[in-house]
């Protein structure tokens, strides 16, 4: 079984590198309910704005989160598709890996009779 969900390689490590890391995916769930500004976010941190900038930045080049100006300000705003066709993609490595137990188990219990 191939997995292919119509990621390529760069987009996939790009994803799950954005998400290794965990203000990140709290950035990432922060922004899933409500935009927010990098301002805003930077609030919820002990770091530097500057830092968080960079941490959206990652997300952003990830395609985990949008930044539309308004104003003077960026807002951020997850992007729940990407987050979705992730998602996709962890479903069916499950898919791969239980069929493969499956026949495994099969194969063992033919061994036993």
């Amino acid at each position: 079984m191939v997995v292919d969900i119509g990621l390529s390689d760069l987009e996939v490590d790009r994803i799950f590198h954005a998400l290794a890391d965990a203000t990140r995916r709290d950035i990432v769930r922060r922004t899933l309910t409500t935009d927010a500004t990098v301002s805003e976010l930077a609030a919820a941190y002990s770091m530097s704005f500057a830092a968080v900038q960079k941490h959206v930045a990652v997300l952003e080049g990830a395609g985990l989160v949008n930044k539309k100006p308004q104003g003077r300000t960026r807002i951020v705003r997850a992007d729940a598709q990407t987050i979705a066709r992730a998602q996709q993609l962890l479903d069916a490595y499950t898919q791969l890996w239980t069929s493969r137990i499956d026949r495994l188990d099969a194969l063992l219990a033919d061994d036993e009779n």
